[in-house]
Parts: structure tokens; C-alpha cells; sequence
């Protein structure tokens, strides 16, 4: 089976946000190693090199079968259909990129991300998971992007998704999409 990177294409923001359930995360995780295999639904998504700290939401496919993703820039969503973060796969997130009415989207400073940085995951049990930055790598949203969803290396892997590029009017989305690769540490 092949996963298109079009399912990436922004939903245009609303002006009313959907009313969701908040999870509190303890202050004082408890941390995870690789070998471990996670049930708990993630919950909360830190970045603590580009300053993003906020939820994250589960999210299946749209009617016409692409991943679909808040409306408020503010907000990350996991591909439910694929592992949870921590789990043996390819967990993916995908967050918005661009600007409105001069508001930031929370993945603008994806880009910004090294091979080494790190990004947190923390779970409905308050279990923290850490992954490491490999690698990054610009797709066209036409292009198979497969690798993004599957692996067969048998490892954990955490993959971040979002728009980069210039806007393209036609197709009211961006040119490009962003991916991050990561690797649970």
C-alpha cells in the first residue's frame, strides 16, 4: 500500500476551533527506553529547541482519504492508523505552516530543527518518550512518501509533517512539504 504526501495539504483555519478533551501530564514523567512497547495514547508534544510545547490531537482521514488535521494552527495531530510514538513503526505528526491574520502556525520552525535535536512525546500515563533527530527531508506533495508512514527496520521511529515552500494559489496549499525524521533514544 502507498501513502501519497498530498494527504498533508492544509485545511484552511476556522474561526471556530473544535471543543476537545485536555489531558494534564504529569510534571515529573517517567522516561521510556527503546525496547519498550507503549498502549497509552499520546497526549502532549515538546520541542524545547524551537519552543513548542502544546497537545496533541488523534486524527484518522478525511472522506476523501487524506490525513486530516486541526483547523487552529496551534494544534498538532497524530495518525491514528499508525503506531503511537515509542511504538516498533513510523508514528507520525503533523502540524500547520504559515501565518494568518499575523499568528504563526506551531510547526513555522520545523525547519529549524538539527540532526541531534531532540523532541518529547508524553503519553495519557505520563510516560515521556524521547526521540532524536536524524534526518529532514523536502517532499513534493505529489511524491510517493511511503517511508513516512512505513518502516520495516524495526525500530521506533517519530516522523514531523508540515507545509514549507511558497503558496500555491491554485492549489491553496504550499509547495513543498517538510518532513523530520526521528529515532526513539
Amino acid at each position: 500500500m502507498f501513502i501519497l504526501l498530498h494527504v498533508f495539504v492544509p485545511i484552511p483555519y476556522s474561526s471556530t476551533p473544535s471543543v476537545r478533551t485536555v489531558i494534564i501530564v504529569p510534571t515529573s514523567p517517567k522516561v521510556i527506553k527503546a525496547s519498550a512497547i507503549v498502549s497509552a495514547l499520546p497526549v502532549r508534544l515538546e520541542i524545547t529547541s524551537i519552543n513548542i510545547d502544546t497537545t496533541i490531537y488523534t486524527a484518522g482521514l478525511t472522506s476523501s482519504g487524506d490525513m486530516d488535521i486541526s483547523e487552529n494552527p496551534d494544534e498538532v495531530a497524530w495518525y491514528q492508523f499508525g503506531p503511537k510514538p515509542g511504538e516498533i513503526g513510523s508514528a507520525v505528526i503533523a502540524g500547520h505552516y504559515g501565518w494568518k491574520d499575523g499568528h504563526g502556525s506551531i510547526f513555522n520552525n520545523l525547519h529549524m530543527l538539527v540532526k541531534g535535536d531532540e523532541v518529547s512525546v508524553y503519553d495519557q500515563k505520563g510516560v515521556k518518550k524521547v526521540f532524536v533527530v536524524q534526518a529532514t527531508q523536502i517532499y513534493n506533495p505529489d511524491a510517493d512518501a511511503t517511508k513516512v508512514f512505513v518502516s520495516t527496520d524495526k525500530k521506533a521511529h517519530l516522523n514531523l509533517i508540515t507545509c514549507e515552500g511558497t503558496w500555491v494559489n491554485t492549489k491553496d496549499s504550499y509547495s513543498n512539504r517538510l518532513v523530520v525524521f526521528t529515532d526513539l533514544k
